[in-house]
Parts: structure tokens; C-alpha cells; sequence
């Protein structure tokens, strides 16, 4: 039986279960496979921690370069993170001619086009299934079950951080901070979590997705980003009084000239499944030409999800090995001379609903002006609600929006801002009509 040797660089939580995944399960994977993956090298800074997995077999070391340079080594997992150091270890596994599997959304979204076309040079494998959804087989979906479709739409939860804290938010009245603590009590959040909180992890899935879904080159420059750190339990409560429920979604969707990109806060009815994606769970919508709505429900993130959609990855590989046949499948899904430049719609440009709360002063004529304003502005008024005087002596305002244009809108805001009608910022979030049924 032939063996395929696999080196791993980082030994974290992901590693650790990339590694119990490889031992433990042995003998399925080469029953499946008809080959044995030996994991021979594990490089991490800190070799004196016990991780609690069985490294009978496996040398654990510090050298990640030994890795690298090992010519018995077929194919190396890089799980380290970040954009730096991991950066410079993949050029170089790639330019060894050694074949990657690496969970590094946002590597990917900021140099993937560089790591592609290195990858196609020496003709090796760059896999990245881990990177987006977790456990959902989202990339594979889009790079081979999906061939045949042209993908309309994509609309997705993809962080799990910010679908716990929201979810906590909706069903127990929490704010923002408090819901935020919960999560990094119970290992959901980090210590730091802009990177999620503030959408930019998100982002950096839908960049990789909207490549794979349209044979655009990875664009994450031009995908707006908003987070979710300025809603509110007021703001839960409104979306649940009008049918729907909040959620920081990726929405992609394919124009004729180009295609739309942009992660916000979203309200979505209560009859979209995805309004039901709970806690740290992820799910995507792929609306294709041939096979209508697809959905895919799984964990985001953890040991174990994570590590079965690497050990994905390598199986794939293996098997390309044994066939002799390297990059069978092209990394983004379309052979690298096809790969086009599509722009994405500027956001001033997007047209959509718009629920719009205002923490207006109580005093006659307030609501005409802000009307007014918007009404210049060709911002058609839907439905307006007040509610109660709040501590502040503000009355609360929210205004739902018939289909309306970015820019007017934010000219419009901008205008309202500098009246004495309303205090702070207003808080907008869009919404999306369609739902999944």
C-alpha cells in the first residue's frame, strides 16, 4: 500500500484535531483512500504542552522550514494563521512543488491570487475547504457539485461569533457587551474580537466564495463591511414586532457587468430558514440557474468540524496522487486563463429596503422634517413607528423604506444628522425581502 507522508505546521486546537482525526481514524481513511497517510512531521513553537492526541509515529519539532524542505513529505497543512509568516511558509511549500491544505480565510482573501497562480506554475494543489463554513462543504459544493450551474445568489451566515452574540440578543434581551462576554466566556468570541464583531471575517469568506461562485479573480478590497457593535435590544425588538429577525449576513449576487458583495447587519423575514440559524452555527443560500435554492447547515468552526474539512482536503489530494493527476480539479474552479476581472457594484450604488431608527427630540414638527428630508431625497416611506419616551427624553422613530438607492439615502441621513431634530446616529440596516421557502 502506498504511502502518502503529510507534514503539519501549527499544533493549535485545529492541529490537534487534524492529528486525532488522522490516527484515530486509520484504517477508514484507508479503506476509502487505498493508501496510508502517515503524518510524519508536526512543527510548532511550543512542543511541551500536551494536546491530549497520540503522536506515536510522528516527530513533534520547532523547524517549520525541516517541514518544508523534507523531500518525503508529499503534502503540508499549514495551520498557523495570520498573513505573515504563514505567507512566506506556503510560497515557499508551493515553490518546493509540495501540495497545501490550509484553513487561512484571510490569507487567502488578501494573497490568493498570488498563491493561485503559484500553485498553477508548479503545478501542485492549493486547498482551502476549511476556510469557509467549517464543516459545510461550501467550497466543494461551488468548485464541483455546482459545475453546471451559473450561481445567482449567495446569501450566508458566516460567523459564528456574531450569530451567537445576535441569537443571545434576540432570544434573551441582552446588549451588545453582555452578549459579546458570553461569547468569550464560552470560547465563541475572542479576547479581541474586531476581526469578527466588526464583519472583516466574514468578508474574508465571501471574497473566496465570490471567486469560486462567478471565475472572478479574489477581490476583498471592494466588498462593503459593517459589524454588528450598533445594534440593539431596541433594535432586536423592532425586527421581531415587523416579522423579522437580524443577522449579519454575506450577500453575493450576479449581475450582467458585475457582481454585488457586501457583509452587514440585515433584517430578513421570519420565514427565511436562515432567521432559525442559531448560536455559533453557519448556513449559506445558493440560488444557481439549474438547481434552484441549495442550503448548507453545519458548524462554523471547533476542533473537530474544522479538522474534518481539512482532513477533506488531504484525502482529495492523496487520491489526486495516487492518480497521478495533480491539480485535477483547478484551485478557484475555472482554469487560471479564464479567471476574469469583475468589478463589484459600489455600495452607493445598491438599491434595497431600509429600516431606519432615530432617536428624534420630542417637539412638533420633528417627524415632518425627517419625512421631508427623506422625501427629497426620493426615499418612499413605508411604514413610520414611535414609541415611548425614553430616559433621555428622545422618542424613538423607526421608519421602514420601500426600495430605495445607498446614496440617497446616506445623503439624506447626512442631512437629518445636522438638523436639531435627532440626537446620535441613527442606526440603518437593510433589509432583504426574498425568502428561502
Amino acid at each position: 500500500m502506498k504511502t502518502i507522508h503529510i507534514g503539519l505546521l501549527g499544533f493549535g486546537v485545529v492541529g490537534a484535531g487534524v492529528t486525532k482525526l488522522l490516527k484515530e481514524k486509520k484504517e477508514l481513511l484507508e479503506s476509502r483512500i487505498g493508501a496510508c497517510l502517515n503524518l510524519k512531521t508536526i512543527a510548532d513553537l511550543d512542543i511541551t504542552t500536551d494536546r491530549g492526541v497520540d503522536l506515536t509515529g510522528t516527530q513533534l519539532i520547532t523547524d517549520a522550514t525541516s517541514v518544508i524542505n523534507d523531500p518525503d513529505i508529499d503534502i503540508i497543512v499549514e495551520l498557523i494563521g495570520g498573513q505573515t509568516v504563514a505567507r512566506d511558509f506556503i510560497l515557499k511549500i508551493l515553490e518546493n512543488k509540495k501540495h497545501v491544505v490550509t484553513a487561512n480565510k484571510a490569507l487567502l482573501a488578501g494573497f490568493g491570487n498570488e498563491l493561485v497562480r503559484i500553485a498553477e506554475k508548479n503545478q501542485v494543489d492549493l486547498a482551502f475547504e476549511a476556510s469557509c463554513g467549517g464543516c459545510m462543504p461550501v467550497i466543494k459544493s461551488l468548485r464541483e457539485s455546482l459545475v453546471a450551474n451559473n450561481i445567482q445568489a449567495m446569501c450566508g451566515i458566516l460567523n459564528g461569533t456574531c450569530n451567537y452574540i445576535l441569537s443571545k440578543m434576540t432570544q434573551d434581551g441582552s446588549q451588545f457587551e453582555d452578549a459579546l462576554k458570553k461569547a468569550q466566556e464560552l470560547g465563541f468570541a475572542e479576547a479581541e474580537p474586531s476581526l469578527d464583531v466588526d464583519g472583516y471575517d466574514t468578508a474574508h469568506k465571501l471574497a473566496i466564495l465570490s471567486a469560486l461562485a462567478h471565475g472572478m479573480e479574489i477581490n476583498l478590497d471592494d466588498i462593503h463591511v459593517e459589524g454588528i457593535r450598533n445594534i440593539g435590544p431596541d433594535d432586536i425588538g423592532f425586527a421581531g414586532d415587523f416579522g423579522y429577525t437580524i443577522k449579519l449576513l454575506a450577500i453575493g449576487k450576479k449581475h450582467e457587468n458585475h457582481v454585488e458583495a457586501r457583509v452587514h447587519p440585515t433584517m430578513i423575514p421570519c420565514s427565511n430558514p436562515l432567521s432559525h440559524v442559531d448560536r455559533s452555527m453557519n448556513a449559506i443560500a445558493i440560488d444557481a440557474d439549474a438547481t434552484g435554492r441549495t442550503m448548507l447547515y453545519g458548524h462554523g468552526a471547533g476542533m473537530m468540524p474544522t479538522a474534518s474539512a481539512v482532513l477533506s482536503d488531504i484525502v482529495d489530494i492523496a487520491r489526486n496522487i495516487i492518480a497521478g493527476t495533480p491539480r485535477r480539479v483547478p484551485t478557484l474552479g475555472y482554469p487560471e486563463e479564464n479567471i476574469q476581472k469583475i468589478p463589484i457594484l459600489p455600495m452607493a450604488q445598491l438599491s434595497t429596503r431600509y429600516y431606519l431608527r432615530f432617536e428624534a427630540q420630542d417637539s412638533p414638527g420633528v417627524l415632518s422634517t425627517i419625512s421631508g428630508i427623506l422625501g427629497e431625497n426620493d426615499i418612499s416611506i413605508k411604514s413610520v413607528h414611535q414609541k415611548g419616551r425614553n430616559a433621555d427624553g428622545q422618542v424613538p422613530i423607526v421608519m421602514l423604506t420601500h426600495l430605495a438607492k445607498e446614496c440617497r439615502v446616506q445623503e439624506a441621513l447626512a442631512k437629518i444628522i445636522q438638523t436639531d431634530c435627532v440626537v446620535g446616529q441613527p442606526v440603518v440596516i437593510r433589509i432583504e425581502e426574498d425568502d428561502t421557502e
